[in-house]
This record gives C-alpha cells, structure tokens and sequence, in this order.
C-alpha cells in the first residue's frame, strides 16, 4: 500500500484521530524526527509525540488509545524492543504503521499498515525510511485536517532523492578532506536546528561513537549559546549542520562564534546544494535532515576508509547478551 493508501483506510475506521506517536530506537528513532517535526509545526490539533522504544513499553502515554497512530521503525525489523513497543501499541488500541527494509519481520507483523523501504541501492535509497516517514505526516496532516502546501510537499518528495544523489557526487572531495582532517580527532562537537536537530545526535551517537568508537556530542544551536559554548576553543572539531530555512539564523549565529575562536570547523550547509531553489520554501524546511543525512554518510563512509574501522565493525553489539 501507499502511504496514502494507508491514511485513507485508517480514516475510514478510525475518523476521529486525536494522536501521532512515534516510537523507535537508536538511528531509527532520529529518522522518525522530521515527520514528528513537520506535524508538530503544522498540526492544530493532533497531539505529537516521539518515544524511544523502550520508554513507550515501561510508560506508553495515555493518548495511545483507538483514537491515535503509532508509528514504529527498524531497518531490520527485528529490534526487540521496536517490536514489543508496536505489539503494546495494538493492544492499546492504536492503529499502527510499522516503518521497515524488511517486508515479513517480526515489526511488519505487529503492525495493521506496512511501509517497506529500500536500503542498499544508493545513497538516496537509504533515505527511503525518513522519507517515507515525512510522506505519512503529511498524508495524515491532509486527511484530517488539510494542509495547504500538500501539493508542495508532493513535489518536494519526487525531487529528493535526485537532490541527493547529485550533493553526494559533489560532497566526495570535502567528505575525503574531512576524514583526513579529522581522523584523529580526541572528541568531535555535532551542531544543528530545527527539522535537523536529530540528525546531529544521531551522527554522533551512531555514525561516530556506535560505528567509529570517536567520542562525540551533540545539541542544538539553539542551546550553544546556553552553555556548550563555553567548550569552545582553538582546533576543538566541531561539525555544523546548516538548514536552508527558518532556523537558519541559528545556524549561522553558532558558525560566526565557532570562527571567531578559531575552531576547527566542517560545515554541511543545505544551501550549498540548491535545496530551497529545487523545492518550495514553503515545505523546503522539512527536507533538510534528508538531504544533510545523504551527504553525512559519505562522510561517515571516508573516515571509515583512511581510519581502517569498517562501519560495521563493533565490540559489543552483535556480539553479547546485554
């Protein structure tokens, strides 16, 4: 089924919904972020949520009834605590879309709607997961409430993925020089706003600390100037991630102290790739953690390479109980 498909049979069972949550783990859960934020932003009256997995099963919110969807993600479909969070989600009474590469695993069986992503073909096909996800909002914003820059955000979707192919095949040289640059950072410091705020966490709790085993942080600009600055000096690493859109100032007020003190700085700007020139200012906003994702990867895939730590190299995960 489409996703439209999708909201179209659960609005005609379930016409009165008052409640979005979405649920997952690790990388998975940032990947649901930009569908959150874009109905949040949008939505006057659904009750958005997100929740790491487990969170959901040991305390679900009282809003997850007959009158809510729940959104579940895992690439493989097979994380447990993914798993149990969409069998709690049905017996709650939710009407639940799991969000999955793997079509029959464990998640798209707990779960009433499927949508089954690509992974391995492209860089573009990776974001296949955070796209269909902010595709669903939308359906969902529209049907139940309307959404006047729908046809927008329809456009949007059916240029993204050749956006990202083309910033990819332009970010190849400053993806190498950033892992050159960087390969023995001590610590590296992930900034960003808005729809891409959880793309920073998840490159560094997982492309860096899961994957590299580089110690890293993140926060929001928004929060920089509120105590992390005070971190900041000469050749400290820092890595910025530009929005093309409203919380644009923030990102550029951050940057303008980042040099200022002379840090050590690799910036992943949005603009620099034609997002806003491509797709409508009005819904451009919602494409930046996608098209940042798609060209992060490359530069995770480079500091991979001259590091000689695959990544998919760990110590305990796969491995061990825990």
């Amino acid at each position: 089924m489409t996703v439209k498909e999708i909201v179209s049979a659960i609005k005609a069972e379930r016409p009165n919904i008052t409640a979005v949550c979405f649920v997952g783990c690790g990388a998975s859960m940032s990947e649901l972020f930009p569908g959150k934020y874009f109905l949040e932003a949008n939505s006057r009256r659904l009750r958005v949520s997100i929740y790491t997995a487990n969170e959901f099963n040991y305390s679900p919110p009282v809003s997850v009834d007959e009158s809510a969807i729940v959104v579940t993600c895992s690439l493989s479909g097979t994380t447990p605590e993914t798993v149990a969070a969409s069998k709690k989600a049905m017996e709650l009474g939710a009407a639940v879309v799991s969000v999955t590469h793997v079509e029959g695993s464990p998640l798209a069986n707990a779960s009433h709607y499927q949508i089954i992503h690509g992974f391995e073909a492209s860089y573009a096909e990776k974001m296949e997961k955070m796209t269909g996800v902010l595709a669903l909002s939308a359906e969902i914003l529209n049907a139940y409430e309307g959404y006047s820059h729908y046809d927008a955000i329809q456009d949007g979707l059916s240029k993204i993925y050749g956006l990202i192919e083309t910033a990819v095949s332009m970010s190849l040289p400053a993806a190498k020089a950033f892992a050159v640059n960087y390969k023995d950072m001590p610590i590296l410091y992930v900034m960003s706003s808005g729809a891409t705020q959880m793309v920073s966490y998840s490159f560094s709790s997982f492309l860096m600390m899961e994957m590299q085993w580089i110690h890293a942080s993140s926060f929001h600009d928004g929060e920089f100037f509120h105590g992390p600055f005070e971190m900041v000096e000469k050749d400290v690493p820092y890595l910025l991630l530009m929005n093309d859109g409203p919380t644009r100032p923030m990102d550029s007020r951050a940057l303008t102290f980042l040099q200022r003190f002379d840090a050590k700085v690799t910036v992943v700007d949005a603009k620099d790739f034609g997002l806003s020139s491509r797709i409508d200012k009005s819904v451009a906003e919602y494409f930046n953690p996608i098209l940042i994702s798609g060209v992060l990867r490359i530069y995770a895939e480079q500091l991979a390479i001259i590091r000689n730590h695959p990544l998919t190299k760990r110590r305990y995960m796969w491995k061990l109980d825990y």
